[in-house]
């Protein structure tokens, strides 16, 4: 998309090529083709000029026909005066093309209705995703005997094309361990390794493959990357960051549906619009877990409707970049002047998410109802005899009383205005709880009032200090009485508020700036049927008419297995988004995707059973210039595990993880001071004690604004928007996070005891099995033993270096030798390699 302020030169070049063509008998949009930064001083003038409609140049007044000095386009083009000038910067215009465009106007700059008619110019634009998705013929090739599935074909007939010859294949133990880490995110153990290459029969490779689609970790290295688009966090965000106990259940929900191949079709749907289904079921509503992982400000002085516009932006922008791949936010506060997303269709799409409720859910896990059912008739009534004693219910009706008095008169209390404010901030729909009277309030609104009362009690009751201390007495009472009570999980879900929501465009983007009303609806040039609820935009998002989302789908899946996707961009399929490498390619993984039942597991075998991703990552020197970015799909690549899957695969070869899936997030040990970050320490790590904290990363728990450092430093989002691919840097923190983290240090230290009192033999052999995958060489054996031996004469000169490094010792082992083969683990778990999926 074209994203500039005003009237550019790079798209009046979209006009010029159009409309001056045919009066003049050339293209002349490379005259026209410069780069302009925005000419906002003629915002005013300029205003609702749209180059899709190409009369409006004459409606807003830039060209006065038969009058080209009155012009003020042509004013703009001659003047040399800076800031007011087009183009604004760079080579001005040819005289020739000058006199062009003056002599057009002169004749009474008529347009041709058949070629300026929105219709005939949104044909012209031709932006190749907005084509229909349609499964393209295979190509013919002449090794035919290297292509094992369709996918083949396309990339063989592109490289035979260039004279480049496809990788060899690649060996059996490389084989093993991409396969593992890309469907598992988990490394072979050595026992699979030594299976792989000692089975011979012709489907091995594709038993091992359907083994790891199978497994229950294919769910969760597969969620990492939904979870990345769905902004998933444990905390709120903000200065509050209040932690979210039961955004787990959202990731659970994710985890489940990939492992058990839910259609992408029906994935898509039961997160944005779960509960619009007829008769929704828990886990249907627990995937609108989607909308609720938007950031929440909880701050007192926070204006809820400018919040609750700010969570809608997200979730619109959210909505664009992973269903549709498009950067539709561009238009949030104005059009551009070329662009097929306007700010009307901006904020169409923002009308199906304008009137969401926060929804929490009793969802619990398997066994939690029955003792839960057997223990609540006796806590009910220990709870209501505490809450009568007390006197609860007649003093907080009083409370209420006076927030409600507030909200209808504020400014007449000050104290009472704050209690307003910070009551709307730190409880979900807090007014609308407030207007139920309170014997017609659910259990859980019921429940949350008095939990609210009893721990903010007001001004009033808090100047009464007996009072005051008889109410803190109730709420002690009240939490050991909680903390018998076996408890259900919940869910963070969503529902409609029941009144449908009036939208209207946000002039500049201001909230407060009403422009016209808009109706819910697909931006415009996608499709004339319109989908009126969340509902049937998730089923029209499925549709053969939309041509975006099975292409934007497929596109990440390939970049999750080549490191690239087919559009490098894979956040942006729009005007300003790269063209796809492999078109045809693209388009008939599309077709391949929705035509054969929207398996992600189906799909991801066809891939990886290719013998394209088969083939070995060695750069050829013949190719270091050509294809330095491996467009051309001559090789596989070499990619850095991400943040999660390095953490993981060390405590792996260090026998220390644990694989246990689902449940609630863990917090292992981090840096000191980290945590203190947080605003006016009110971020607690209180550091998860046992085999819980050997977790894998997809459980660390997430904190919006201390995150885990580990994760941050191996390139993890933000989780505040949408992530559709996450960049790999290389920095000095790296290195020192692998060397010092005490999480890294306890797995070279497992990977060191593994290896004294496992190894059946060799023990630089076992250690390398382990950590890698594959056998030393010669060469890497003798130069491992050579840092033994210097390690052991260093160690044995430092008595306490030897205790840290080796706290315990396999029986008969020398400490001092048990130490040493900690830095040796540490060595190798240091190695490019080893942090790197070949």
């Amino acid at each position: 998309m074209l994203r500039t302020g005003s009237l550019t030169v790079c798209a009046l070049s979209l006009f010029v090529s159009t409309v001056f063509a045919a009066e003049f008998g050339k293209d002349i949009q490379p005259v026209f083709a410069k780069r302009c930064a925005g000419c906002h001083g003629a915002a005013q003038q300029m205003a609702g000029l749209r180059l899709d409609d190409p009369a409006s140049l004459l409606t807003k007044g830039l060209v006065i026909a038969g009058k080209s000095a009155e012009s003020p386009l042509v004013q703009r083009v001659i003047s040399p005066k800076k800031g007011f000038q087009m183009p604004p910067m760079g080579e001005r215009l040819a005289e020739a093309d000058i006199a062009a465009l003056k002599s057009w106007i002169d004749a009474g700059a008529k347009l041709d209705p058949a070629v300026t008619s929105k219709a005939a110019f949104k044909a012209t634009t031709n932006v190749w995703s907005f084509q229909p998705v349609r499964r393209p013929a295979l190509p013919s090739v002449r090794q035919r005997d290297w292509v094992r599935n369709p996918i083949d074909a396309f990339v063989l007939a592109r490289l035979e094309s260039e004279k480049i010859e496809p990788s060899p294949e690649a060996s059996k133990t490389t084989a093993i361990r991409r396969l593992s880490l890309d469907l598992t995110g988990l490394p072979p153990t050595p026992a699979e390794v030594r299976e792989f290459v000692a089975d011979n029969r012709p489907d091995a490779y594709e038993r091992v493959v359907d083994r790891l689609l199978a497994s229950p970790h294919y769910g969760e290295k597969w969620a990492r990357h939904w979870l990345d688009l769905a902004r998933y966090a444990d905390s709120d965000g903000f200065e509050k960051d209040l932690v979210r106990p039961w955004a787990w259940r959202y990731r659970n929900w994710v985890i489940d549906a990939l492992n058990k191949d839910m259609p992408f079709d029906q994935f898509m749907l039961e997160q944005l619009a779960g509960d619009l289904l007829p008769t929704p079921t828990v886990e249907q509503r627990v995937a609108t877990g989607l909308w609720r992982n938007v950031t929440t400000n909880r701050e007192a002085g926070v204006d809820r409707t400018e919040a609750r516009f700010d969570q809608n932006i997200n979730r619109t922008n959210t909505l664009s970049t992973v269903f549709l791949g498009l950067t539709a936010g561009c238009a949030q506060c104005h059009n551009h002047k070329f662009d097929p997303i306007s700010q009307r269709d901006y904020y169409s799409l923002f009308a199906y998410v304008a009137n969401l409720d926060e929804n929490d859910i009793e969802a619990p896990m398997p066994g939690e109802i029955g003792p839960h059912m057997r223990a609540r008739p006796e806590y009910d009534k220990q709870r209501a005899e505490i809450l009568k004693e007390y006197g609860v219910a007649e003093l907080q009706a009083k409370y209420e009383a006076k927030l409600k008095q507030t909200v209808e008169r504020p400014g007449v209390d000050l104290e009472w205005d704050f209690q307003v404010t910070e009551f709307k901030g730190g409880t979900d729909l807090a007014l609308k709880m407030l207007a139920i009277p309170m014997e017609k309030r659910n259990r859980r609104q019921s429940r949350i009032m008095t939990t609210r009362f009893l721990r903010i009690v007001g001004p009033d009751f808090n100047r009464d200090k007996p009072l005051a201390a008889k109410i803190k007495e109730c709420r002690e009472k009240l939490a050991k009485l909680d903390a018998t009570l076996p408890p259900l999980t919940e869910a963070m879900a969503i529902a409609e508020d029941g009144t449908p929501a009036r939208t209207y465009v946000a002039l500049g983007g201001d909230y407060k700036s009403k422009g016209p009303e808009v109706d819910a609806a697909v931006p415009a040039i996608l499709t004339d049927k319109q989908p009126r609820n969340r509902l049937d935009l998730a089923r029209w998002l499925a549709s053969a008419e939309n041509p975006l989302t099975s292409r934007v789908t497929v596109n990440r899946m390939w970049q999750e297995f080549f490191g690239l996707g087919l559009v490098r961009t894979s956040e942006d399929f729009g005007v300003q988004g790269d063209k796809p490498t492999h078109p045809e390619l693209l388009d008939w993984l599309a077709t391949e995707f929705r035509e054969t039942g929207w398996s992600t597991k189906r799909l991801h075998k066809t891939i990886v059973m290719s013998a394209t991703y088969r083939q070995a990552s060695q750069v050829r020197r013949e190719l270091l210039t050509r294809d330095p970015d491996n467009t051309l799909l001559a090789r596989q690549s070499r990619l850095r595990l991400s943040a999660e899957l390095i953490r993981d695969t060390a405590l792996a070869a260090g026998g220390l993880l644990n694989t246990k899936i689902g449940g609630p997030s863990v917090r292992p040990p981090q840096p000191a001071g980290v945590a203190e970050l947080g605003y006016a320490n009110s971020v607690k790590w209180n550091e998860t004690e046992g085999p819980d904290k050997y977790r894998r990363g997809l459980y660390i728990h997430f904190q919006r604004t201390t995150p885990y450092p580990m994760l941050m430093n191996f390139d993890s989002p933000d989780s505040n928007v949408a992530c559709a691919r996450r960049t790999r840097t290389n920095t000095p923190l790296q290195s020192l996070n692998l060397l010092n983290d005490p999480v890294f240090l306890e797995a070279a230290q497992g990977l060191a005891l593994r290896t004294l009192s496992e190894a059946p033999g060799d023990r630089a052999e076992y250690a390398f099995q382990l950590a890698l995958g594959r056998s030393p060489s010669p060469r890497e054996k003798q130069r491992l033993r050579t840092y033994l031996d210097q390690q052991a004469t260093i160690l044995g000169k430092d008595p306490d270096a030897v205790v840290r490094l080796a706290p315990m010792t396999p029986e008969g082992v020398n400490r001092v030798e048990a130490a040493a083969w900690t830095g040796a683990s540490r060595v190798l778990l240091n190695l490019d390699e080893f942090i790197t999926r070949e």
